[in-house]
């Protein structure tokens, strides 16, 4: 499972959310920080919604460009409105990340991770249908 925050350099609340995500030891993901400042279209969707973070389902180990100062392939929306990213040609690679609720600048780690336990089962759940 790969989670996906969306930030901005100097921003604490940002940089507080991935620090308790890089504590956590019970949950296996991997976490990419997308710096919405190297693209147009995440800072104009995020510049005011920092931090945000994604569920995706793309497989670990597959992200085929550098998680940081390099863009990732575009978002789009696929025809039953899930986030979606798109090769350049904008087709569907079947990667499908789901908004996460923003917690608590103040929750603790554990909180954290009890809330990422919940949905990342019912993300699980879900693809198994």
């Amino acid at each position: 499972m790969r989670l996906i925050l969306y930030s901005k350099p100097g921003c604490h609340l940002c940089e507080g959310l991935q620090e308790k995500l890089e504590q956590i030891q019970n949950l296996s993901f991997e976490l990419e920080i997308r710096d919405i400042t190297i693209r147009e279209d995440w800072y104009q969707a995020y510049q005011y919604e920092v931090p945000v973070l994604y569920l995706s389902n793309r497989p670990s180990g597959t992200l085929r460009e550098p998680l940081r100062g390099t863009p990732v392939p575009h978002l789009g929306r696929s025809q039953d409105g899930d986030w979606t990213h798109q090769d350049a040609e904008g087709t569907e690679e079947g990667v499908t990340e789901e908004p996460l609720p923003r917690p608590s600048p103040r929750a603790t780690v554990q909180q954290l991770e009890q809330m990422l336990c919940k949905y990342i089962s019912k993300n699980k759940k879900n693809n198994a249908e």
